[in-house]
């Protein structure tokens, strides 16, 4: 779990060892780590041998210190000081792609407020190979700790980006090529759709779902079909069953 100010450009804490691990091998700028004295067991183990190799220095203290140090009361031993998450810009999300040989697939997110959603969706776009996810600055939440811990790990490899303006942003995008495609209950299902080449997948927030100006700019609206008496899916969910539609059709 991670402490401190974002964007601010100063440092932050990573607290937990699963968190530790992943910002050690992702090759996350670290300054210092801390691990409680005279606690073993493989994954610290794991901290202990990463840390050796990138040779950077390792404080064993009393659990009080940790625990002082901590927010959350859950850094299970280890503690890594490191530089603030910063946000990306959308052109890095695209250079990604460039370098992959890949067209571009994007996250865009409309409003969602809810840490958990968030930080499941940018693990989801991790896990699914999209090369970013894409933010507004307002009425959103941003790269807050309990998002961090949701990523489980993949905001070390995921680029976020933050932006004024959505609908802008979008066409930006589509002057470069891309096109977007919503998801809404009342849209086409996604089965019956080509969702192949430079794409962006748009998931509203959780409740309202997109906002008029998101879903008017939109090239299109598709919708997960249902079977059940539930008839729609938490937005993470329904962001995750859709992107792998996304895969599963650029990979065929």
């Amino acid at each position: 779990m991670m402490k401190g100010n974002e964007e601010d450009g100063g440092s932050t804490l990573i607290e937990g060892r699963n968190e530790v691990i992943e910002a050690l091998r992702s090759g996350r700028s670290i300054d210092r780590i801390y691990i409680q004295d005279g606690l073993h067991d493989g994954k610290l183990d794991t901290v202990r041998r990463e840390a050796k190799k990138r040779g950077l220095r390792t404080d064993f203290v009393e659990r009080k210190r940790l625990d002082d140090m901590s927010e959350t009361g859950m850094h299970q031993g280890v503690i890594a000081r490191a530089a603030a998450y910063a946000y990306a810009k959308v052109e890095d999300i695209l250079e990604m792609a460039l370098k992959k040989g890949e067209d571009p697939f994007i996250f865009l997110l409309d409003g969602i407020e809810d840490p958990h959603n968030l930080g499941a969706m940018i693990r989801t776009a991790n896990v699914c190979g999209a090369h970013g996810v894409i933010i507004p600055k307002d009425r959103a939440v941003g790269l807050t700790p309990t998002v961090v811990r949701s990523s489980a790990g993949a905001l070390n490899y995921t680029p976020v980006a933050k932006v004024t303006n959505l609908v802008r942003t979008m066409e930006d995008l589509k002057k470069r090529g891309l096109w977007f495609v919503g998801a809404d209950m009342g849209g086409e299902s996604m089965y019956e759709k080509d969702l192949k080449g430079p794409v962006g997948i748009v998931i509203g927030a959780e409740g309202r779902g997109l906002t008029k100006l998101v879903r008017d700019a939109c090239d299109f609206v598709v919708s997960i079909p249902v079977k059940g008496e539930i008839e729609s899916l938490n937005a993470s969910v329904a962001a995750g069953v859709l992107a792998y539609e996304v895969t599963r059709q650029r990979t065929v």
